[in-house]
């Protein structure tokens, strides 16, 4: 005879291994019957429409007018070019949301996504063709990459982008495929309880495990607004957390972290005790420490820095909720 419960079991497994380039299969378990797809349907349609990636979202050729037009010289016709540019998967490489830059090319060439890499933009598609130029023939072009999320189509950005530039349909997700499985467990002579088992695979921007963990931190920043106003307990924790290696690492004494007399005893002074509860606060917040100067800001911004915690870093979701619970009064 099955027990009467009076709330479901919480899983406590989670599995990570990486079975090819950008691509890792996660599992987790062991969940009550149901509970599985009622996670692992928003969680995919999360890591399709809000993972940030890059995309052309503008493109202006010389000597061109429309997209039905052709280049002289060129072999692809505008429209193919068009096609051949959207496959290319670009990558900024400082924090611009939109980036615009210039190319010139000089026949005979192969134009591959190699060729589009410069100081401002990376290629993590470098093999993919884009255009053939004939001898003799010169290709001018610029296009705009911005960072976004989801799909957003070239009626949306026609006013925002410079003129005579041709606006482009843009495709901005970095997660190429998500696919989920279940399998049933068995747990206490039960053989109801489920294991789901997630095969995520991206195009290089970003890591399909960073991918899965800002999955999470969205979802959780979707639902903390109930919390907001209608003051949710959430439930003990009793899954080793404390045995995180981040936990392991923030639970450190500031004592420990070899800063100077006078940084230490500004933060000894304020209340702050652990490597945790300095992670806690904003920068603003450890620029208003009391008596803190600007070479014990600059050597609190260096040490947080190194230990993989710089100032500013938004932390995962989970790894919040363990440090407010473990460190906040």
């Amino acid at each position: 005879m099955k027990s009467i419960k009076t709330s479901p079991h919480v899983p406590t497994k989670i599995e990570v291994k990486e079975i090819g380039v950008n691509k890792i299969e996660i599992t987790a378990y062991p969940f009550e019957a149901g509970y599985a797809i009622t996670l692992a349907h928003p969680l995919r349609r999360l890591l399709l429409g809000s993972s940030v990636g890059f995309a052309p979202i503008a493109l202006k050729i010389e000597g061109v007018a429309h997209e039905f037009d052709a280049v002289r010289g060129v072999v692809e016709d505008v429209s193919h070019f068009i096609v051949n540019l959207k496959t290319i998967r670009f990558k900024g490489k400082d924090d611009s949301k939109n980036i615009s830059v210039d190319y010139k090319f000089v026949g005979p060439k192969v134009i591959t996504g190699a060729d589009l890499v410069n100081d401002y933009i990376d290629v993590v598609t470098p093999n993919i063709h884009l255009a053939t130029i004939n001898e003799d023939a010169v290709l001018n072009f610029s296009i705009v990459v911005c960072k976004g999320i989801g799909y957003v189509p070239s009626e949306d950005v026609r006013s925002t982008i410079p003129d005579g530039f041709m606006p482009l349909d843009s495709y901005f997700t970095p997660v190429t495929n998500v696919t989920y499985a279940f399998e049933n467990m068995l747990v206490e002579d039960d053989p109801n309880y489920e294991k789901v088992i997630f095969d995520i695979q991206t195009d290089g921007q970003i890591d399909p495990l960073t991918a899965f963990k800002n999955a999470l931190s969205v979802m959780h920043k979707q639902m903390a607004i109930f919390n907001s106003e209608l003051n949710i307990e959430v439930p003990e924790m009793h899954n080793g957390d404390e045995d995180r290696p981040e936990i392991k690492v923030l639970s450190q004494s500031i004592d420990r972290l070899n800063f100077s007399a006078r940084c230490f005893n500004c933060l000894d002074r304020s209340g702050i005790k652990y490597l945790g509860e300095l992670v806690l606060l904003s920068e603003d917040q450890i620029k208003n420490i009391k008596n803190l100067g600007k070479k014990s800001l600059d050597e609190i911004a260096a040490k947080l820095e190194e230990l993989g915690y710089p100032m500013g870093k938004e932390i995962p979701g989970d790894l919040l909720i363990l440090l407010k619970k473990k460190f906040s009064n």
